[in-house]
């Protein structure tokens, strides 16, 4: 089929080869020949009057032509599948339907394998792909080469659907046999003593806590850097380091790490974890039925206690309130 002469099939091809960046992946992820794969690509050449990609090495760069016309593609493609080709009806039980999500390993730990027990349960052959972090997860959001983003509501964009899923706080927590800690910590040892931290992503990215002291001009001296929340409990374990981390995540690891918790000499701020999805699939019944699980599995979380001066205290309660949305 033509549109003011463009064949819209090689729009399917165009896609592919944004995508992919090489030829053969490409041919392969629509279903061509090599031989078909060269001879559309030839004629996109000839409709856009433009090379759309050239070599460099083994590689292909985009032209400035291609660039722009990645995102409209792709925005075009996705309208068509969930606007015009998508089912009305989502039956869980009977659909192999592929979701990725984009987490930290502190939710998959706390909340997210819940929610992987009820997909098992409810729709068996049902896929969840679970990536880490990226260096720019709202972009891959935009393309649609994610379906959900699990971020602090602080870290999220006005960009995209998101819905609260639940609350936590930042505590500080060392190994109980450390006894380099005050059972006060004054700001000033805070800061001096040596910490973990957590960084995400190639471009080490800091986490919500780092965020926090970073916004205050507060410098920790830290001393290793993690991917993760969850490997800060054995970094402090036998050591005299520091780090501060999620409550959830502290309860979680009681049993096998226990951690002693230290009241921050300057408090953080409770804060929300939110989803996010794009726009688009607002109305794709696969989406709403799987938003619908995590939220409903977040509602039944128990809000987890802290342990203060021999004797328990209720946990946070007070949700963050997010900053203006740019």
């Amino acid at each position: 089929m033509r549109f003011k002469g463009l064949d819209l099939n090689l729009l399917v091809v165009l896609d592919a080869l944004l995508t992919e960046r090489k030829l053969t992946e490409a041919a392969h992820r629509i279903n061509l020949s090599q031989p078909a794969m060269s001879a559309a690509v030839a004629r996109l050449r000839d409709y856009f009057h433009d090379d759309l990609f050239i070599l460099s090495g083994r590689a292909r760069i985009l032209t400035p032509r291609a660039q722009a016309l990645a995102p409209a593609v792709r925005d075009a493609l996705l309208h068509i599948q969930y606007s015009i080709l998508s089912q009305d009806q989502f039956i869980p039980a009977q659909s192999d339907r592929r979701f990725t999500i984009i987490l930290s390993d502190f939710v998959t730990l706390v909340f997210f394998e819940k929610v992987v027990e009820r997909v098992a349960r409810e729709a068996p052959a049902v896929s969840l792909e679970l990536l880490s972090i990226d260096d720019e997860p709202d972009e891959l959001l935009r393309r649609r080469d994610v379906d959900f983003l699990i971020l602090p509501d602080l870290f999220t964009s006005s960009a995209h659907s998101k819905v609260a899923l639940f609350d936590d706080k930042i505590v500080c927590v060392g190994c109980p046999t450390n006894k380099q800690l005050p059972r006060q910590l004054t700001l000033e040892r805070f800061l001096s003593m040596g910490q973990v931290a957590v960084r995400f992503g190639r471009a080490l990215r800091p986490s919500i806590d780092e965020w926090f002291f970073l916004e205050h001009g507060l410098k920790r001296r830290v001393e290793v850097a993690v991917q993760g929340f969850s490997m800060i409990p054995p970094m402090v374990s036998g050591t005299d380091r520091v780090a501060t981390m999620p409550l959830r995540l502290v309860k979680h690891f009681e049993k096998t790490f226990p951690l002693q918790i230290i009241e921050l000499p300057l408090p953080l701020p409770t804060f929300t974890w939110a989803v996010q999805w794009p726009a688009l699939h607002n109305s794709d019944p696969a989406s709403i039925w799987i938003r619908e699980v995590m939220v409903q599995e977040a509602s039944r979380m128990v809000t987890p206690r802290e342990i203060k001066g021999g004797r328990r205290v209720p946990g946070p309660t007070k949700r963050l309130t997010p900053a203006p949305e740019s």
